[in-house]
């Protein structure tokens, strides 16, 4: 079943908020289901002050009183290469630790990045990030979810990395959160970067730049795909977001609605 209106905001779009103190992860829940009237949410482990159990089933409750999907949990301080072997070591157990916590959240799906500071990887860390996203896959596999990389720093921002990535995972547990624009390369290589993801795209962030110019095109390439996931809004300004995180959703809605009218065929 296509999903028409699987929209959510990346809690991230509120750090200006929760630098100030303002917002927290439970405020940012009652922000999604009452201000913006979302089924469902995208919380950034930066959120998250704890992973203890007693914590996070107490956010797990608010997420099911609420009646909310937590469509992506996303984590930062657990990409999966860094040269020096304990930074790799501490992320790892970073990781193992967000993936139990997405179980006890409820997540569809967890953004882990791979990480590297090159624009290319070398055989050692393209090997040793393919074995992680392996494992990382079928834990999630295992537990009802899925993990996957994204388009969002380092070499992964080029579609043919992260093309060989995903293509030398091949689990079902894997997947791709797509930044939509968020490529390196030129004005063409972004835009077919974005069009030959689609097909794998499990979750999506849809920033104010892509609102502001090319929404109908790259959300057009998801619903071409029969995209099955949430399109997430991503703010980056820390100022006046509840306006701002306002704007960009009437904008995604609009698309949407406008793209299930025209499959339709009720708008010309």
């Amino acid at each position: 079943m296509r999903q028409d209106m699987n929209i959510s905001v990346l809690s991230y779009s509120f750090r200006g908020l929760f630098s100030q103190g303002k917002m927290d992860v439970f405020g940012y829940l009652e922000t999604c289901k009452y201000r913006y009237n979302l089924d469902a949410v995208d919380i950034w482990s930066g959120f998250l002050p704890s992973l203890g159990e007693d914590y996070l089933k107490k956010v797990r409750f608010a997420i099911d009183e609420r009646n909310l999907v937590l469509a992506d949990l996303c984590v930062d301080g657990a990409h999966i290469w860094e040269d020096d072997a304990d930074l790799r070591e501490r992320n790892y157990q970073n990781a193992i630790s967000y993936l139990k916590s997405a179980e006890v959240l409820g997540a569809k799906f967890v953004r882990i990045d791979a990480g590297g500071r090159e624009q290319a990887w070398s055989e050692e860390q393209f090997d040793v990030i393919v074995k992680r996203y392996r494992e990382y896959a079928q834990c999630a596999q295992d537990r009802g979810f899925k993990v996957g990389i994204e388009n969002h720093w380092g070499p992964e921002t080029k579609w043919e990395n992260l093309k060989k990535v995903y293509e030398a995972v091949d689990h079902p547990g894997f997947g791709v959160s797509c930044h939509i624009g968020g490529w390196h390369g030129t004005p063409d290589e972004i835009a077919e970067a974005d069009r030959n993801v689609a097909p794998w795209v499990s979750h999506t962030h849809i920033d104010w730049g892509i609102c502001q110019s090319s929404l109908t095109e790259k959300l057009t390439n998801l619903w071409n795909s029969n995209y099955q996931g949430y399109y997430s809004i991503e703010h980056h300004s820390a100022v006046d977001e509840y306006t701002e995180v306002a704007v960009q959703l009437a904008q995604v809605r609009d698309v949407l609605t406008r793209l299930r009218l025209e499959g339709s065929g009720r708008i010309a």
